[in-house]
């Protein structure tokens, strides 16, 4: 009897920044859209089923770069009602997910910025390929 194995790879294509702030996420999303000159507003939450009993959801904001067709989201790490986001960065309180990657120099920028504010503890680019549960961050 043949067996026939299927394997697919997650289309990543997508930067990623980790951000470790106290602040609530509209908060935060104030003062990175005072700093990038970014829109990010409110809309539905990032839902995750770990198992037909269990569905987490993570606070959501996007903006959409029109002109140069970019979309960011900033995403919780931590659920509404328990549950991470990405197991392995538990101590990452936000994520920037940003679409159709940008120029460096831009994306470099706006890190600056965001660790320039006084409420924001540190802020990295990571690489999502590294992560073991990067499938959280498709929608």
């Amino acid at each position: 009897m043949n067996k026939l194995t299927l394997k697919y790879e997650l289309a990543i294509d997508f930067n990623l920044i980790a951000i470790t702030s106290p602040l609530k996420d509209y908060r935060l999303c104030y003062f990175i859209n005072k700093v990038t000159a970014l829109d990010l507003r409110k809309i539905g939450d990032h839902e995750i089923w770990i198992n037909p009993q269990q569905t987490f959801y993570f606070g959501r904001f996007t903006y959409e770069d029109v002109i140069n067709e970019t979309a960011y989201f900033l995403l919780n790490n931590k659920g509404i009602e328990g549950g991470i986001l990405i197991p392995e960065m538990k101590a990452t309180d936000f994520f920037l997910l940003i679409q159709n990657a940008i120029d460096e120099d831009l994306l470099q920028w706006q890190i600056s910025q965001i660790n320039h504010l006084r409420e924001v503890v540190v802020a990295t680019e990571i690489n999502p390929h590294k992560l073991k549960s990067k499938e959280n961050l498709v929608f």
